[in-house]
């Protein structure tokens, strides 16, 4: 008995601990958000949330840590019926990665006016209209339907002008109103009467889930964010219905227009549809996975992609006209991974084979040597995907390949990606000084097993690399 009593008390002053750390680290930490954090490590945890509200003040007492607060003017409206409204709104905020670096995050969220449930999608850079679209269509599926009418301010990424009244929308979110069937209702920046509820889940998002969180990637910060809106966000009591907006919601989703999982604006807009490059180089696509060639994720880089239905056919491209990654045949079950040979590894060699065969195709083969050994201490488990892309770059790019690698020597870019990017940038410039050389293109379609390639970096990378610029 008093070893378990000697344990929970441990427990006790280990939550304890971690709590003061966390409030002395960030002063401006709310006891909503030290809830939310404890649930978050700790799963199993049951405490109230009062309980954590006095203990914080507590804490802050004892080691005179103030709390700053602020106070916005509001004037209460009457509630919507169900299934009437959502809200949508847009936001940014700056967070820090694990090497201290600030990273600025934008977001959209959208929230049903009537039980406040929850959507939230993050990007590392500022919505488009196609975005906005997409993340329209995932709002949707996350609420199980469509409200009658969807709140907005004056943004220029729906509209064009208010005209009078008669809003002139902008032609791609048009034809996806008049595909959808909502009815649209603009107001002014700043107005709580409007949409008062969408701008506190701004604040709340900022506020509750992004403030003070390590920013790793993406995809892992998508995750957590849909994680805490389960955990949190759509679960905790609203302070203004005093219900919890995954219960209410549970009722109002019967009050939402259906919608289908198959949307025929989704072919309309083609090349406007993106995925996410997985770490094992597939895309997801209703349900299926679909692979794309060795060298196409990009550990630091963006790993977009635009897809295109044409037919039974998916086509995956780098941009949304630009060169095709990979070409499949549609799937229509699920669970699915649909896989081309060609994007697996070559496993015919050895791996100290194969780098000696790469390391002869090189004039100075001291320093592929070199830059193979750095590479193989950078990616051990990738080291023959890394040698598939450096064999790629040299077959593609072979007169430019010698001076590729002495840039990534010289700047230290200890990656196969990095130098099949340089000597196709190299191969670009060489291109647009004399045009009538044969293209590359044209070399790629003399053997079908090098058609795909990866995404590449922008031009102004590799300018500043070799000097272009100051």
């Amino acid at each position: 008995m008093d070893f378990i009593f000697r344990k929970q008390k441990q427990e006790a002053r280990s939550l304890s601990d971690r709590i003061i750390s966390w409030l002395k680290e960030h002063p401006d930490l709310s006891s909503a958000q030290v809830e939310d954090w404890l649930k978050e490590r700790f799963p199993t945890l049951d405490v109230a949330g009062s309980t954590v509200r006095a203990y914080v003040s507590e804490i802050r007492d004892i080691y005179h840590i103030p709390k700053v607060v602020r106070i916005r003017t509001h004037e209460a409206v009457e509630e919507l019926p169900m299934g009437q409204q959502v809200q949508v709104d847009w936001g940014e905020t700056t967070v820090k990665n694990p090497e201290n670096k600030e990273v600025k995050l934008y977001f959209i969220t959208f929230v049903l006016s009537h039980s406040r449930y929850k959507y939230v999608e993050w990007l590392d850079r500022p919505f488009t209209t196609k975005d906005t679209i997409r993340c329209h269509e995932k709002a949707v599926q996350f609420f199980g339907g469509i409200p009658e009418e969807i709140v907005y301010d004056q943004d220029h990424l729906i509209t064009v002008s208010e005209n009078a009244g008669d809003i002139i929308l902008t032609g791609e979110f048009q034809a996806y109103k008049q595909e959808r069937g909502f009815r649209i209702y603009l107001c002014r920046k700043a107005d709580p009467q409007s949409k008062g509820k969408v701008e506190n889940v701004v604040k709340y998002v900022k506020m509750n889930f992004a403030k003070n969180r390590v920013f790793l990637n993406l995809e892992t910060w998508n995750e957590k964010c849909l994680a805490w809106l389960k955990r949190t966000g759509n679960y905790n009591v609203h302070h203004t219905t005093k219900k919890r907006p995954v219960e209410v919601h549970a009722l109002e989703k019967q009050h939402l227009k259906p919608v289908s999982t198959l949307l025929s604006f989704e072919s309309n807009l083609g090349s406007s549809i993106t995925r996410t490059v997985h770490k094992d180089k597939v895309i997801k696509y209703k349900s299926n996975r679909y692979s794309l060639p060795i060298g196409t994720y990009r550990p630091r880089g963006d790993n977009t992609v635009y897809i295109e239905i044409q037919g039974e056919e998916l086509i995956i491209r780098t941009e949304p006209q630009g060169e095709v990654l990979a070409k499949h045949l549609l799937c229509h079950g699920k669970g699915e991974l649909i896989k081309n040979r060609q994007h697996t590894r070559d496993r015919s060699k050895g791996i100290q084979a194969y780098k000696e065969t790469i390391i002869r195709q090189f004039k100075d083969q001291e320093k592929a040597e070199h830059f193979i050994h750095e590479v193989g201490c950078r990616y051990p488990r990738y080291i023959r995907d890394q040698l598939q892309v450096i064999q790629y770059a040299i077959s593609h790019f072979r007169s430019e390949i010698e001076e590729a690698l002495a840039v990534c020597i010289k700047d230290q870019l200890w990656s196969a990606n990095d130098l099949r990017d340089i000597a196709q940038h190299l191969t670009r410039l060489k291109q647009a000084k004399n045009p009538n050389p044969p293209s590359i293109q044209e070399s790629r379609n003399d053997n079908p097993a090098l058609k795909a390639s990866a995404a590449t970096r922008e031009m102004d990378d590799y300018i500043k690399i070799l000097g272009g610029v100051s």
